[in-house]
């Protein structure tokens, strides 16, 4: 393959859009657990929970914004493909959306006895968002097939991304919070990770047999080598990641963000495994990254817009998680 500029600017912006839904889903994965999770929590401790995300949650929904952008701007033959085929679950995701929104910021407003409402309203727009991303997973893990089949396997996978958010909240608020909420994120944790170890399991099982293509990228020789070490090294860390909360919480909060780090990095490993099988498709085996991208011309104008703007994003997102670091304090509405 010659890498000339129409050949490398498609496989550019196809990074920099997977770049962008890791990070959303590691991000914004935290803050909607903690809104699963508030279905478990008292009153007070709910208030924390949403102090532990405050400052955040915002910076995180960017990377959604950023990861469909470049897709309707970078790909728009994809774009319409892909929206057409999951237009309902992408409407129920942004109703899941607005109604965080909503309630993130009334349950601060309304009067006390009206505050429970709210808190209910979070938690639900929380889970069905949450729901509506790991049913579009599933439904593009097959293909976009919206067979009963596809739609059961889709419904698998939003249950099991669903309690893998909830994981990774579990895992923000051990490292967030203290005393008893902190112990009790740690058995939220303990019991998340079994359903996403399940949801991995599912995803990787069936993923090689969407395609004929896909199985003879995992099973054939040499690539059976060089792909084993994922799972290998993803099973090895939800094996470790168990035992460490059997620890937890320890002494002096030592290893405290020691869960979350470890989930991001099941996570990037797991979406590695996924960008390695569909390469070089955008729209599993009817699109090729070079088939649905833009002009070159139009991608070089985007491009230079891309590396304003990327930064500006990443600079707000670390300065942002650097002036609120460190334990979760009371989180006030002036």
């Amino acid at each position: 393959m010659t890498l000339d500029w129409p050949t490398l600017l498609p496989l550019i912006f196809a990074g920099l859009m997977g770049l962008s839904i890791l990070i959303y889903v590691v991000l914004d994965g935290f803050d909607l657990g903690i809104g699963i999770l508030f279905a478990m929590a008292d009153d007070e401790e709910k208030d924390t929970m949403i102090a532990a995300i405050g400052p955040f949650w915002d910076a995180n929904e960017t990377w959604l914004v950023l990861a469909v952008g470049l897709l309707l701007v970078a790909f728009p033959i994809a774009h319409g493909v892909i929206l057409t085929a999951l237009y309902l679950p992408v409407f129920v995701l942004l109703v899941g959306l607005i109604l965080r929104g909503i309630a993130f910021d009334f349950r601060a407003k309304v009067p006390v006895h009206r505050k429970g409402r709210w808190n209910f309203i979070f938690f639900a727009g929380s889970l069905i968002a949450s729901l509506a991303q790991g049913y579009m997973l599933g439904i593009y893990v097959l293909g976009l097939d919206t067979g009963l089949a596809a739609i059961g396997f889709g419904v698998l996978v939003a249950l099991c991304l669903a309690a893998s958010y909830a994981a990774m909240g579990a895992a923000w608020l051990i490292y967030k919070t203290e005393d008893e909420l902190q112990r009790k994120a740690v058995r939220f944790l303990r019991s998340a990770l079994v359903f996403t170890a399940v949801g991995m399991a599912a995803i990787s099982i069936v993923t090689p047999f969407a395609s004929p293509r896909i199985f003879d990228k995992w099973f054939t020789w040499p690539e059976i080598a060089l792909l084993a070490p994922l799972p290998l090294i993803t099973a090895a860390l939800f094996v470790w990641l168990w035992f460490l909360t059997l620890r937890l919480p320890a002494r002096g909060d030592r290893h405290s963000i020691t869960p979350f780090v470890t989930l991001a990095t099941i996570f990037t490993l797991g979406f590695a495994g996924l960008a390695y099988s569909f390469y070089p498709y955008v729209v599993p085996e009817r699109l090729t990254i070079w088939e649905a991208a833009a002009a070159a011309e139009s991608l070089a104008i985007i491009l230079v817009g891309t590396v304003f703007v990327l930064p500006v994003i990443i600079g707000y997102s670390f300065y942002a998680y650097r002036v609120f670091g460190g334990k979760a304090t009371e989180l006030t509405y002036d």
